[in-house]
């Protein structure tokens, strides 16, 4: 195998193994579409993605897999005998059998597997998925898919989200570290109930109150008033005797 065919499958496996956490020995699910192509052009599967990879790999299969290449046929007699040599993975239909494709589409939710496929609906199909991982043929060459753009795209969101988280966890210690921010006031005036506050003196201003006169003064200028204007009542008697004077 070439230099750079093996960077690029290198480097592709790291991607998936970085991101998406693919795991050494890496399971790959194979179907009957991938074994029928391998007959044509004469390579033996677990020889060459073994070579192709150059580390430890498994290969796998589904019943549901086995039984669609056995209804087919004639066509793919050759095809089924090599998928049954292959460890049959449960799958979660047994009793229930769906097409292939549909129980290699459930089978990659919540599982790490390398999917060795020809067919191209079932490639469209998975490339729309953050994570999911190619292998096809091209005439008696493996070939790892490079990673998809939905993959790419998520791993870039990830990214992104995690410089945004360590920049605000950033921004945070250096407000506690200068005062700004102190850990125990922002945590106790949280949880503490903030009541009315007292007005401030100086902002209050003094009620101008009207002059009043005490009330015993009035009284007393109305008595002494009343005094002054009484008249003295002078007897006739005492007229008269004032007359003859």
């Amino acid at each position: 195998m070439k230099i750079s065919r093996f960077k690029k499958s290198h480097k592709t496996l790291v991607f998936f193994a970085t991101n998406f956490d693919y795991r050494e020995p890496y399971q790959v699910l194979v179907d009957a579409t991938f074994c029928q192509a391998a007959l044509l052009h004469k390579i033996g599967i677990d020889e060459q993605i073994r070579k192709y990879f150059q580390c430890s790999a498994k290969l796998l299969t589904t019943q549901c897999v086995i039984l669609e290449a056995e209804a087919l046929g004639a066509p793919l007699t050759g095809a089924t005998t090599i998928v049954k040599k292959f460890h049959v993975h449960k799958c979660g239909h047994e009793g229930k059998p769906v097409a292939a494709a549909e129980c290699i589409k459930s089978m990659t939710k919540d599982n790490r597997y390398i999917v060795a496929s020809q067919d191209r609906l079932l490639q469209e199909s998975l490339r729309k998925i953050p994570g999911r991982c190619l292998l096809y043929l091209h005439k008696a060459t493996p070939v790892l898919e490079a990673p998809s753009k939905a993959s790419k795209k998520w791993v870039l969101k990830q990214a992104k989200d995690l410089m945004l988280g360590k920049q605000a966890a950033k921004i945070d210690y250096m407000k506690e570290k200068q005062g700004l921010k102190p850990a125990e006031a922002t945590t106790s005036s949280s949880t503490k109930r903030k009541g009315p506050k007292n007005p401030n003196p100086l902002s209050c201003k003094k009620s101008k109150k009207e002059k009043s006169k005490p009330p015993l003064q009035g009284v007393e200028q109305t008595a002494l008033t009343k005094a002054k204007r009484k008249r003295v009542k002078i007897p006739a008697h005492v007229k008269a005797a004032l007359g003859k004077d």
